[in-house]
């Protein structure tokens, strides 16, 4: 999940499309080249275990960014916290409070 700060997406966009972008490569990479980044994740110290990292890469369902409704999820997890007064915004209230703009235009310039 990324979040953003109104005011600065708002004044940098260019910035925010930059940041989105490059998370979103890497987790592609994470999905394509789950080897390479275990061997990055030990080079720099993150873990001692490369196969820990890369057990780590394959569990966990890195290309699905591409098909889950982001939208969709959302709702369904602000439904969940506010049946549950964890959180006292209403989905509908959250989701007018978000801006796909980017993501939807990430996910047609990062097709594969």
């Amino acid at each position: 999940m990324l979040m953003g700060n109104r005011e600065y997406v708002r004044n940098h966009p260019v910035a925010t499309k930059r940041a989105m972008r490059a998370i979103l490569k890497a987790t592609d990479l994470c999905a394509s080249e789950p080897a390479r980044v275990a061997r990055i994740i030990v080079d720099r110290r993150f873990t001692e275990s490369y196969d820990n990292a890369l057990q780590t890469l394959g569990d966990v369902p890195y290309d699905k960014w591409r098909e889950y409704d982001a939208e969709d999820t959302v709702r369904f997890y602000a439904l969940r916290l506010h049946d549950a007064d964890l959180i006292k915004s209403t989905p509908q209230k959250i989701a007018e409070s978000t801006d796909w703009r980017f993501l939807n235009e990430l996910k047609r310039e990062l097709k594969a």
